[in-house]
């Protein structure tokens, strides 16, 4: 699925414009097949308007304090298997440059689950998937669903035959002591 990021801006007279309009490039990593993230947009602090950024940078996956992400990815259906000849090091090492933070956000003994300090907006916009939480409760999502995930673990499962595309807001929180 095409990701298209249409940003607005301010003239030099302060008028409202068009700043940029481009096609998101998504970022796979080869241990991930079908995978993919698209960044929409990125900031690492509180953001403040108008501004003239036309940039998308973020050292991580996840926001920090102040923070947003914008993204939009892709979960593969199920038998999407990784490459036979993965060097594995190397794969982890794609992976943390590719997606930098995510594996630090994952539980190593259960596959997938994963919490972060963020409180995540999501939309299913095609396909289907199911959202596993630590304590093996499920819950079934299908296009137009939505889900507040806050700061829990959780998994993503994609369980039907066709890859599912979903857009998040990734919004900064801090865990309460």
């Amino acid at each position: 699925m095409r990701v298209r990021r249409v940003v607005t801006g301010h003239s030099t007279q302060g008028k409202a414009v068009v700043a940029s309009d481009t096609v998101i490039e998504r970022q796979r990593a080869a241990l991930f097949p079908g995978f993919e993230v698209a960044t929409v947009w990125a900031a690492d602090q509180a953001a403040v308007v108008p501004t003239s950024e036309r940039r998308v940078s973020h050292p991580t996956f996840f926001p920090p304090d102040g923070g947003v992400r914008f993204i939009h990815f892709t979960l593969p259906p199920p038998g999407t298997p990784p490459p036979d000849d993965a060097d594995l090091p190397d794969a982890r090492a794609e992976i943390d440059r590719v997606f930098p933070g995510l594996m630090a956000s994952m539980d190593p003994s259960m596959p997938g689950m994963h919490r972060s300090d963020t409180i995540d907006f999501l939309y299913v916009v095609s396909g289907s998937v199911v959202l596993r939480l630590e304590d093996g409760n499920t819950v079934a999502l299908a296009q137009g669903d939505s889900v507040v995930q806050t700061g829990t673990w959780h998994r993503w499962e994609n369980r039907g035959s066709e890859p599912c595309h979903i857009v998040a807001v990734l919004l900064a929180a801090r865990r309460a002591p």
